[in-house]
């Protein structure tokens, strides 16, 4: 579904060496800054990332709104469906992401940028700065068409807003997390067959779309402990009720954590 972004390339410095004229934090800074500009319009500008990250995504949203093929909560549709877009929006991260590091591993240039100054470290901040500056424009995006299918901002707080930009954070962090576990240890062809089969099942019946309580109750017991649901669950919870939902950002946060210590164990940089 998707193709592998191509990453930039720094100096010809030393490893770990300061740039010219540049010594320090400063120009760590400088090179993960346009690192993440690279990697943001590499993603921007790629048409089968657009078509996961913006096409689909506003597809779902009209489809939720329009239509009653899927129940949502509360009583309005525009505000739930919003948030489980959203909430699809940012495990599409997972797919692009995982696919363009496997793809970036076999090619070689993971360990290309690993031993330039901008290190192995720039080269993780700058590919997560891309993806959080994807997800703000993701979220303007589904925003305004949201607008123009009718929903309205008149019940929004700033804690609302600010219990949602950290779930979605949260989101962020743990798909990210998982997208560097699957590929940075397997095969690419076994990648795009993993990457996109789980964005399918997640959108269909992971608590992306799909609210938890509609699914089978076995089903909607595991789903809830899954970062798919805890994220769908956690901004529906919010656009209807108000209510921030501390059981879904404890389960986000724990599998950014328990991910992130797994891709740190098992990451092949080729």
């Amino acid at each position: 579904m998707t193709t592998p972004a191509t990453t930039a390339g720094s100096g010809a410095t030393a490893p770990g060496a300061p740039g010219p004229g540049t010594p320090g934090s400063g120009a760590t800074l400088r090179r993960v800054l346009a690192q993440t500009r690279f990697e943001t319009a590499a993603i921007l500008r790629n048409g089968e990332q657009l078509l996961l990250t913006f096409v689909l995504p506003v597809i779902a949203l009209v489809v939720l709104v329009r239509t009653d093929v899927v129940p949502l909560p509360g009583d309005e549709r525009t505000a739930p469906a919003l948030a489980g877009v959203l909430a699809l929006a940012v495990a599409s991260t997972f797919t692009s992401q995982a696919i363009a590091v496997a793809f970036d591993r076999r090619w070689g240039v993971l360990r290309m940028l690993a031993t330039t100054p901008l290190g192995r470290g720039g080269l993780l901040a700058g590919r997560l700065g891309a993806v959080l500056c994807v997800v703000v424009v993701q979220t303007a995006v589904l925003v305004a068409v949201a607008a123009l299918l009718g929903w309205r901002a008149q019940g929004l707080t700033v804690g609302s807003s600010l219990g949602a930009a950290a779930l979605m954070l949260l989101g962020t962090a743990a798909f990210v997390a998982l997208a560097m576990v699957v590929g940075g240890t397997l095969r690419p062809e076994a990648v795009l067959a993993v990457a996109n089969l789980l964005w399918v099942l997640m959108a269909a019946g992971g608590g992306l779309l799909v609210p938890v309580d509609s699914l089978p109750a076995p089903l909607a017991a595991v789903v809830r402990l899954l970062p798919s649901g805890a994220l769908g669950e956690g901004l529906r919870t919010l656009a209807t009720a108000r209510a921030f939902d501390v059981g879904a950002a404890v389960v986000l946060a724990l599998w950014a954590a328990v991910a992130a210590w797994v891709a740190t164990r098992t990451f092949r940089w080729e």
